[in-house]
């Protein structure tokens, strides 16, 4: 029996919010070059380089120079699909198919994840291309080493997943850990091409069709703005995880963050030696001699034109200052 092709499609369409002023429109988080002089997006193609046959990105049309920026330095020769404007995971991960053979296992992974102990990582992935070979769509899970608010979890029961839930809150998440058949979800796939569009076309059948049409009329994987405003813009755990019956979950020890709070990547920045002062207050972005006085567990980031200050467990309320900018359209998010 010969060996199916394998495919790993990076996901680039985020723009990490939660990272402002950090992470902006033109040089979103998986861009940065404060994890270790390389970025994240970095990180995600030299981690897969020797898992996959090939490499596919799905960016948009304000991304696709950095991801290009990034690839280009390495020689990597990659699959280009650039979306016109931003539809959701659902759709991304449907272009990704459609530009696949039928019978081709895509390996799908964001671009912003901080992933430790690379042998278990490449276990878990071997586990999930043999039952993507057999017809499931495989879903990766952390064993978590904490009850964390700012993740989605997994319920299971063996390879089977019992439910998905939403972020929880402080007292749900315990509970989730305490019961120990939780996972966090991570926001990994693994799945034949065919199977997945067969799902698709099943339970989100609109997206299917105005993916197919956009799909279908794309100039060397730039992909046509009208018909992409037709495509529904949902994600994928809504169209396809929380209905199929042909779902499994890889239950993995690796070390794994998505990085999707200051609070998250001052827990990395510890783990790499940046420092903090006796009272754990961290400086981002900025030699500058900075002083902490009264003030504990606090994250000063300091960009060109925006300052922001923190206490490190409010991070999930950089959202709202984000949003605020969003409103007056301030060019302070671009």
């Amino acid at each position: 029996m010969e060996k199916n092709s394998i495919t790993h499609v990076i996901l680039t369409g985020g723009v990490g919010s939660r990272l402002w002023p950090l992470s902006r429109k033109s040089k979103p988080k998986q861009y940065l070059d404060i994890f270790d002089g390389k970025s994240l997006f970095e990180m995600t193609v030299d981690r897969n380089k020797n898992l996959a046959d090939k490499v596919m990105v799905v960016g948009n049309i304000d991304n696709c120079h950095l991801s290009k920026a990034v690839l280009e330095k390495s020689n990597t020769e990659y699959i280009d699909i650039i979306e016109s404007t931003p539809r959701n995971t659902a759709a991304a991960i449907a272009f990704a198919a459609f530009a696949s053979s039928a019978d081709d296992i895509l390996i799908v992974t964001p671009s912003d994840h901080i992933i430790g102990e690379i042998q278990l990582y490449e276990q878990a992935i071997q586990e999930a291309i043999e039952k993507a070979a057999k017809g499931f769509i495989v879903t990766f899970g952390i064993v978590p080493t904490k009850p964390e608010t700012g993740y989605g979890y997994i319920e299971r029961k063996g390879d089977n997943v019992v439910s998905f839930r939403e972020k929880p809150n402080q007292v749900s998440a315990r509970d989730f850990i305490a019961k120990g058949n939780f996972l966090w979800n991570s926001g990994m796939f693994c799945f034949k091409a065919n199977v997945f569009l067969e799902e698709l076309k099943v339970y989100a059948p609109d997206v299917y069709d105005t993916s197919k049409l956009a799909w279908e009329s794309n100039k060397d994987g730039i992909l046509n703005l009208e018909l992409s405003l037709t495509i529904p813009s949902i994600s994928v755990d809504y169209a396809i995880m929380e209905r199929s019956k042909k779902i499994k979950v890889v239950s993995s020890h690796f070390e794994w963050s998505d990085l999707g709070s200051f609070e998250s990547v001052y827990d990395y920045l510890i783990t790499i030696g940046h420092s903090v002062d006796e009272n754990g207050n961290m400086v981002i972005g900025t030699n500058n001699y900075t002083a902490f006085i009264g003030v504990k567990d606090t994250i000063f980031v300091h960009t060109e034109n925006a300052n922001l200050i923190l206490k490190k467990e409010f991070s999930q309320d950089v959202k709202s200052v984000y949003n605020a900018l969003e409103r007056k359209k301030s060019n302070l998010l671009d």
